[in-house]
């Protein structure tokens, strides 16, 4: 249907697609995501729903209003909702971090699924307590490209030659131009441990992750279940941090029709 706007509460414009036709189901995406970033995903959901992408506030087509609150990303969260009619949220990573506590807070969602939520339970790394002030640093000085890597080496975990290897790709431009929004999903994450609001979460939930991810990863996803009183956690065949999409459809399909 092309790109769509809707005003959030503080006056952000926040852009957003829509493709099939169903119930509305909204995706949220994690660090550096777009609403193309779903593209593959809402094509292979467009036969039982309307899946709606959007570019969180900061990113792309949206635009931004300082200073930042994960409540005002909430507020985003529930313009779109409201704009398309849907109840339904789907989160990767850091945004299905966002579904949940959208869910937790009292936010429209009457069905909420997030893939990966990357909190520490015990056995996980610790978060490195210099990591959220550091990147701060850097983009207040300006320096996107070392923001991008302070994060993928020091939140996700990757080795510096993986840095060297995306700043060879054409995808490099796009994370640098988003990397003002890391601090925003640092904000999300916190101290990195499942929220207690999660307890509040009286809809429906499902948790999903990947053979292929870090132990920690995987770990994080079950220990989110397991604070839901109303969750489950399933497991699929994949990559790190990552499934197929036909893969991750058909669990999503299966979850939000039932």
């Amino acid at each position: 249907m092309g790109m769509e706007t809707v005003t959030s509460k503080d006056g952000t414009s926040i852009a957003y697609e829509r493709t099939g036709q169903g119930p509305a189901l909204v995706l949220v995406g994690g660090a550096f995501m777009t609403r193309q970033s779903f593209g593959p995903l809402a094509e292979a959901l467009a036969g039982e729903f309307e899946a709606v992408s959007y570019d969180r506030r900061g990113r792309v087509d949206s635009t931004d209003t300082l200073p930042y609150s994960v409540e005002r990303e909430l507020e985003d969260l529930t313009a779109v909702l409201e704009a398309v009619g849907g109840s339904f949220v789907y989160g990767m990573s850091s945004g299905a971090a966002l579904a949940l506590l959208a869910a937790g807070s009292g936010v429209p969602v009457r069905r909420v699924a997030g893939m990966e939520p990357p909190y520490r339970v015990e056995g996980a790394p610790p978060v490195d307590p210099t990591y959220g002030p550091v990147l701060e640093s850097l983009l207040a000085e300006g320096r996107r490209g070392d923001a991008v890597a302070h994060f993928v080496t020091k939140a996700v975990g990757q080795p510096a030659e993986v840095v060297d290897q995306m700043k060879a790709s054409p995808m490099w431009d796009g994370l640098v131009a988003v990397a003002p929004t890391l601090a925003y999903d640092n904000a999300i994450m916190g101290d990195g441990e499942p929220p207690a609001l999660l307890a509040n979460i009286a809809v429906p939930a499902l948790i999903i992750s990947s053979t292929g991810s870090s132990p920690w990863l995987q770990a994080g996803a079950a220990g989110a279940a397991a604070a839901l009183p109303d969750a489950r956690h399933v497991q699929r065949d994949g990559g790190f941090h990552d499934l197929p999409v036909e893969v991750l459809a058909a669990v999503l399909t299966e979850f939000f029709k039932a």
